[in-house]
Parts: C-alpha cells; structure tokens; sequence
C-alpha cells in the first residue's frame, strides 16, 4: 500500500455500548491484499440484543422532527470535518481510487442533510370528507407514522453513501436503525455509526436507536427476517439474497435494490464524442461494481465505427494504478472471486466471436478497461451482469430492434440513451421497462434525492430520501365528526 493506514481493530455499536464477538473477521486492501483492520462476527444473540434495543429504543422516542433534522445535521457536520480520514479508510477496505472515495463521503455528507430537511416534511393531507353524500359535518386528514425498526444492509460498493441512504431516512421518519455493513468493506460505516451515536446522546435520543453489527449475512439476515420486532428491510444486494429476503419476509416493509444490466442506445444523431466521454466513465466507475453501470452499448449501424473509435480513445486515457495515487483511475476488483467472474466473461466473450479493440489485459483483481465490439446479444459480455470494466459494443439496425434489446433482460434498473430527436427520446422513455431512463447521459446516471429503484430482477421499492421516508412510514387517517348538535 502508498500510504501508511492504521489498522482499524472495530467493535460493534449495541444499545450505546461498543462490544466484542469471540470471532472476528479480517478486512484486506483489495489492491494488495494487505491487512487494515478486523470486525467482530456477531452471533445469533448479539444481533437479537441489538435489533430488541433498537425496538425499546423506537418506543422510548420521542424526538421531534426538529430533533431528527438536528440528529443528521449534527451526523454530517462531524463527518465532514473528516473528509480525508474517511476517504483513505474508504480506499484502503474497498479498493476504489482516493477521488472517487472523495467524491462518495462528499455525496454522503449531502444525504445526510438532504435526509435531515426530508424529517421536517413528513407531510399528511386533509381529506374533503363531504366529498361524500352524509359527511358535511366530518372532517378527516391523515398523517405519517414511523414503522419501528428498521433493517440496513449494504455491499462493499459504495460502503458509506448507501448505509447513509438507508438509515437517513429511516431515522429522520422517526425510527431506530440496525444497520448490517458488507463484511469486506465495514470500517467506515463503523465510523459513521460513532458519528450518529455521538449525534444522537447530544440530541437526548435514547440508547438503541442507532445500532451497527457486523459478520455473516445469513446470520444477521435471518435474524432480521425472523424478527417480530423487525418492520422493514432495506437491503442493496445480489438479486438471489433479494429474492430470499422477498419470499422471506412476511409482512415485513422490504425495499430491494439489486442487480443490473443496464443498456445505453447511442443513435445516429447523437454527439458521439460526448457519449464515449460518458459511456466509459459509467462502465468504469469503481473499476465497473456499480449496480446503474454501463453495461450494454447499443448504437446504430451507421456511427458504429466512430463510438468505437471514441471508446478506444477515452479508454485509453484511463490511467490503472494504486488506488491512493492521485491519478489513478481505476484500481482492482473488490476480491478474487469477482475477479475470476469478470475473467471468464471476458473470455467466454471473446471465444465466442467478439473483438477486443483495447484493453483485455488483467492480473488477480486488476483488469483494464476493456472495449469490445462485435457482440452478439447472446454473448456472456452482453447476457449477464459483469460488474467488472467491460464495455460491450452491440450493433443494431433501427429503434425497434435497439428497444427490444434495451428490454432483452432479466433486470430493469436504469437506461440512457443519446440523441437529439425528442420524439425518439420520449419513445425510449416510454418503452424501455427500467426504472429509471436517462436522456444524453448514462445508465448510471443518479443524484442523492430523486426515486431511484429498478423494475423486474432489479428489485422493489425506491430509495431517495422522500421516497425511502414513505417506505418507511405508515399512514394513518384521523377522523372528526362534528355531531347533530354541534
């Protein structure tokens, strides 16, 4: 490793105590593979213990919309004080170049207050009950209430900013959390949790509002699944885990954010220099493990040799390294096993017929930026999820074969498309069965605060604070009537 980092030997965050396990789990620099710190694998019972304090801590509550907004301000302003810390810690556990982990705590700095405004806004509605014959002396409106608990986990992907985007809203709704970092990348949601716990003693919250545990998936998940006091789950994940959580779940509240394989069509009237700047910067963000990446380029026939010739070259200015290098632009995959998938997609894909027009070339976890063209539909570059730096060209004669193929997938997270014919564009937008469609930029396109969530494997529910805040509420309609006499 370039820089020196202190190792992080971490404790668990449980009903305002930091606690132990008797087993713990090594964390490792994906880059080098070098030790930077340990967790506690929690057992069955302590994440018991800190899903029944969070409950007391739901009940006890009694902090006010200001209270919150002050909790998740007071949680921003201390981590923004430590912007660089967390940023190096970011790095050194998942790997991700020192701008890009930068970029990730400014953005959760930003939530958190996006999250902290959202608690003064729990709006409810007044309801025109003499809309009905009969009801001319009743009156009605409805407000918002907190569900109780709710569950957080998060991937190593982006560590800090999705822990953020679940327990913001979460909290400012009014509930107490339990959040359940990945068990590769969990040092700096520890950190964050010592930011909330600090937060909230100075706001008077009541211990067990905010818990962190750490360790097995299947351990803590089944506890959250099976837990009565449990009312909601948010998890961001594999579509498998997903799907369990789903059949799992009972009446539980779930939001599901899961995979993607995300296309993005250039037309023939699209800036193509512009597309291949985007194009490859959403393929290649966080060396490709980003849910929203660019998976799938579909561009028109008559400009398929200039994009490739402008992926080629905006590839190329990509500069592969140490992650703590300041101009670095891609590093390594988060493990082996990502590595190897990523290798055998890449293989299969060229045995099978497609061109390798840069890149291609990796060792362990580091592989660089990889255009491909020639790719067929059916291709494992173009049939499956990578999650890694690939960029699969498809050729595609008109729009309707470019929406079929946008649509030939499992998954539905998001879309983009360039051009400059807006009847094209809003086609687009109303075919493509994704959740999201972007118009000239990328698949990957998201700001903090709008609905984000996919259709089909994709998942369920939608993130972006007033849209998690609803998932996380319940309405409740309170009726007056006025009586004869009054």
């Amino acid at each position: 490793m370039s820089v020196e980092i202190e190792i992080h030997d971490e404790k668990m965050l449980v009903n305002g105590e930091w606690i132990d396990a008797d087993e713990r789990a090594d964390v490792v620099h994906p880059y080098d593979g070098e030790v930077v710190g340990s967790v506690p694998i929690a057992s069955e019972q302590q994440v018991q213990q800190a899903v029944a304090a969070a409950d007391r801590a739901a009940e006890a509550s009694e902090l006010s919309a200001y209270e919150r907004y002050e909790l998740l301000y007071r949680t921003a302003e201390l981590l923004e004080k430590e912007v660089e810390e967390m940023a190096q810690l970011m790095t050194a556990e998942q790997g991700k170049p020192i701008t890009e982990a930068r970029g990730e705590v400014d953005r959760a700095i930003q939530t958190l207050r996006l999250s902290g405004e959202e608690a003064k806004r729990m709006f409810g509605e007044y309801v025109p009950m003499d809309a009905q014959r009969g009801f001319d002396r009743t009156h009605a409106f409805t407000q918002r209430e907190p569900l109780g608990v709710v569950a957080a986990v998060t991937p190593f992907n982006f560590p800090l900013n999705l822990m953020v985007h679940k327990i913001g809203p979460a909290l400012a709704a009014g509930n107490a959390v339990v959040g359940k970092p990945a068990t590769n990348t969990p040092l700096v949601s520890i950190r964050l949790f010592e930011y909330l716990d600090q937060a909230a003693e100075e706001v008077g919250a009541p211990d067990g509002l905010v818990n962190v545990v750490t360790g097995s998936g299947s351990t803590v998940g089944d506890v959250f699944l099976e837990s009565e006091e449990v009312e909601a789950i948010s998890f961001t994940g594999s579509t498998a885990v997903g799907k369990y959580i789903a059949n799992n779940s009972g009446m539980k509240e779930v939001t599901l954010e899961l995979g993607g394989n995300d296309p993005t069509i250039v037309w023939e009237d699209a800036d193509v220099k512009e597309a291949a700047v985007q194009l490859i910067g959403g393929a290649c963000s966080n060396a490709g493990q980003v849910c929203n990446s660019v998976e799938r380029v579909l561009v028109h026939k008559t400009v398929e040799d200039e994009l490739v010739a402008a992926l080629v070259g905006q590839a190329q200015t990509l500069t592969p390294g140490d992650p703590f290098d300041e101009e670095t632009d891609i590093a390594a995959l988060i493990d082996d096993d990502a590595a190897e998938k990523v290798q055998r997609i890449f293989e299969e894909t060229v045995a099978a017929g497609a061109t390798v027009e840069c890149g291609g070339d990796y060792e362990g976890r580091k592989f660089e930026p990889t255009v491909l063209s020639g790719v067929t539909p059916e291709m494992p570059a173009a049939a499956e999820e990578v999650f890694g730096p690939l960029v699969p060209v498809i050729t595609v004669a008109d729009f309707d074969e470019a929406i079929e193929q946008a649509n030939n997938t499992e998954y539905g997270l998001e879309a983009g498309i360039f051009t400059q014919d807006i009847d094209r564009a809003k086609r687009a937008a109303n075919e493509i069965d994704a959740g999201g469609v972007n118009v000239n930029t990328v698949s990957g396109f998201r700001t903090d605060h709008m609905p984000y969530g996919g259709f089909k494997d994709s998942g369920k529910g939608k993130e972006g604070i007033k849209y998690a805040v609803e998932h996380f509420t319940r309405e409740k309609i309170v009726g007056f009537h006025a009586g004869k006499n009054a």
